[in-house]
């Protein structure tokens, strides 16, 4: 197996959930971690938190995935020390709202569209040149079982994702000559605030989507990307694709009354 020992680790995404959840796991491993997310006073808490538990180098700074040029100069402004690159975790990701496709906001759409693709990508094309010149390196891309199964009035949402798993796979294809792997997670219900974003803030409703059933956690999450990231070197994990034992798809689920 792989020692994480030492790896530098890009997070992004990492205020909260999944994202947070990765960069305690990763810092338990002795990894550097390099942590970003649109809100800055998480972002410095936990690099303050991973500091002082786990006495992880870190370094935080804020990040709109959706804007190009800012992606641009941040990645660029990062200290030599933490360049070095090895591991990619493009987890920054939103669901916004669950209607009918008439009677969504299109600035939903385009808030979806423009951080869970176009995010993801100008992320990517800024780290891979790293990876390339250093011959090593691994993405990892928080997709979803959305991506997969599509659901009713969730068509939008489960489309970008759709789009991350096709993008992890081309861009799997174009680096097979390389060293780098590419993997793609897949998770089912996560509870995360991800139903709190979704609807906009109303918790009520949010925590009603994982009444009856015992959900994944975030650190099931991050749990299963540092595996992805530990196996020899000779093995590529692909794709994960995990639920809670009582979801078969994106709206197949058994909930206990």
């Amino acid at each position: 197996m792989n020692n994480l020992t030492g790896k530098t680790v890009l997070i992004t995404g990492a205020g909260s959930g999944i994202g947070k959840a990765a960069a305690v796991r990763f810092a338990q491993e002795s990894c550097k971690v390099i942590i970003c997310a649109r809100n800055i006073e998480k972002i410095e808490a936990l690099a303050a938190e991973l500091k002082e538990k786990y006495q992880a180098d870190t370094y935080a700074f804020a990040l709109d995935v959706r804007d190009k040029e800012f992606v641009r100069a941040v990645i660029e402004s990062i200290p030599q020390e933490f360049r070095n690159i090895d591991i990619l975790i493009n987890n920054a990701g939103l669901a916004l709202g669950l209607e009918k496709f008439s009677d969504n906001l299109v600035e939903d759409w385009e808030e979806m569209i423009d951080t869970n693709i176009t995010g993801l990508l100008y992320v990517t094309r800024e780290i891979l040149p790293i990876m390339l010149h250093r011959r090593q390196g691994q993405i990892i891309n928080v997709g979803s079982i959305a991506g997969i199964h599509a659901y009713p009035n969730g068509a939008v949402y489960c489309a970008t994702k759709a789009a991350v798993k096709t993008l992890t796979d081309g861009l799997r294809q174009d680096l097979v000559e390389t060293p780098i792997r590419v993997t793609n997670i897949q998770p089912g219900m996560v509870e995360t605030n991800f139903s709190v974003v979704r609807f906009h803030g109303d918790k009520k409703r949010a925590g009603d989507v994982y009444k009856g059933i015992e959900p994944l956690t975030g650190e099931d999450i991050a749990d299963i990307i540092a595996y992805a990231a530990v196996v020899p070197a000779h093995v590529q994990i692909c794709e994960i694709t995990v639920t809670p034992t009582n979801q078969a798809t994106g709206n197949i689920v058994y909930k206990k009354r």
